[in-house]
């Protein structure tokens, strides 16, 4: 386990249960529809799950408004308890949307059951410095999607 603080920290109370949050993360059909930027979109049949560590998450990632832009992501778990935390190594390559090169981050996110059926997800990234405010806004959009895939 990486000791130093993440640069990333973020807290995100989410109303639905536990249970359907982490499917959302577990499942690929609600993974591709909720991860990443507004705008974006996750070939079905290019996501790959296997939630056990030493398994993996493999997905590719276009962007239709600036054509060109994909990328190939890829979490390698070190540890994953089932409905409660997910932590590995991501790996995202291509040809980056915003300019951005490719980059590895180290990926935490726990998850906590919350009053009246509510999670709380606490997600930390250790990255480098000049990626933590574009991950931050990345995050943003992308709770936004989880929060109406789940409220449907």
């Amino acid at each position: 386990m990486t000791t130093t603080t993440p640069q990333l920290a973020l807290t995100r109370i989410v109303d639905a249960p536990r249970a359907r949050v982490y499917q959302a993360f577990a499942d690929p059909d609600h993974f591709a529809a909720w991860w990443g930027p507004i705008g974006n979109a996750l070939p079905r049949d290019e996501i790959e799950v296997d939630l056990r560590p030493g398994g993996y998450l493999r997905w590719t990632e276009v962007f239709p408004d600036e054509p060109g832009a994909w990328t190939h992501g890829r979490i390698d778990f070190t540890d994953v308890v089932d409905g409660e935390l997910l932590d590995g190594v991501m790996r995202v390559t291509g040809d980056l949307p915003g300019g951005f090169e490719p980059f590895e981050t180290r990926m935490r996110v726990e998850f906590y059951d919350e009053i009246d059926g509510r999670t709380r997800l606490e997600i930390r990234q250790w990255l480098r410095e000049d990626y933590v405010s574009p991950s931050e806004a990345g995050w943003a959009e992308a709770f936004t999607k989880l929060d109406a895939l789940l409220g449907a």
